[in-house]
Order: C-alpha cells, then sequence, then structure tokens
C-alpha cells in the first residue's frame, strides 16, 4: 500500500459490495487525492470522487497506511491531531477494520 490507486484498491476489496456500513464515508488525503465509499448503496461503491459525505476522515496518506500497518494506532492518531473526523464518529469507527492490512 503505497499510492492512492493501490489503496483505493484495497479498499473496495474490503469493502465487498456490502460492507454493513450504510454511509457515505469520505477519506481526505489533502492534495494526495480522496477516497468516497459510498455505503448507502448496494452493491457500495468506492473511488476517488469528491462529493458530499456522512463522515470525512482528514489523514495524511503516510497515516493512513502506518494506520494500516498496525504501526499508528487510530486513537492515537486522532488525539495527536493526525487524523480529524468530521459528522458522525460511529461510522468512522465501524471504518476502522475495512482499513486494516
Amino acid at each position: 500500500m503505497s499510492d492512492l490507486a493501490t489503496i483505493t484498491e484495497k479498499i473496495k476489496s474490503s469493502v465487498g459490495e456490502d460492507s454493513g456500513l450504510g454511509k457515505i464515508v469520505k477519506l481526505d488525503f489533502g492534495d494526495a487525492g480522496k477516497i468516497l465509499i459510498n455505503a448507502a448503496q448496494v452493491p457500495n461503491v468506492v473511488s476517488n470522487d469528491d462529493g458530499a459525505a456522512d463522515t470525512t476522515v482528514i489523514i495524511g496518506l503516510d497515516d493512513l497506511i502506518a494506520m494500516a500497518k498496525g504501526q499508528l494506532d487510530p486513537m492515537m492518531a486522532f488525539m495527536q491531531g493526525k487524523m480529524k473526523i468530521l459528522g458522525d464518529m460511529s461510522v468512522a469507527q465501524k471504518l476502522a477494520p475495512l482499513l486494516k492490512g
């Protein structure tokens, strides 16, 4: 996992057709791009589009990679300001297992 395309594909396979999230989540990596997970519809759609979301997670690409590898704890990233969550915090918590690996 090193670039946006690879991460997008990994998340697509993790999310599958029905992740159970039931919401739209945006991962915002700033200049590095975005990943929009539309889990409000079945099948779920994962793209690099920008759009409205129930929850937006703002995080650096390197921090997301460290989190996926288990090198950065999501709660620590949040507490240290490396990750910001706008909107429904409970959706962001459900998203965490999909980002592992």
